[in-house]
């Protein structure tokens, strides 16, 4: 259910600064849309599996404090990566 290896570093390349920029909101926001599309397939799939449920809001809290943050400090920044992400607001 995580992200591999490679798909993590692919994120970190379109979204960071540089190849090594994991920490970057932006990088982080990408990385938790990520695992958030695919904790929604799997809650989809099985129903009845809450610990996937409750990671899922857990994941969509700390996206959404993130998207606060970048919000508040960086507008247009903020514009064209929930463009980029597909994120609807």
């Amino acid at each position: 259910m995580a992200l591999t290896k490679e798909k993590t570093e692919s994120l970190v390349r379109v979204f960071g600064a540089n190849d090594r920029d994991t920490g970057a909101s932006d990088v982080q926001i990408a990385i938790l849309t990520e695992r958030i599309g695919q904790l929604t397939a799997h809650c989809k799939k099985f129903k009845k599996d809450k610990s996937a449920q409750r990671s899922l809001l857990i994941l969509v809290g700390q996206r959404r404090r993130l998207l606060k943050y970048v919000q508040r400090t960086d507008v247009d920044g903020y514009r064209e990566l929930i463009k980029e992400l597909g994120l609807r607001k």
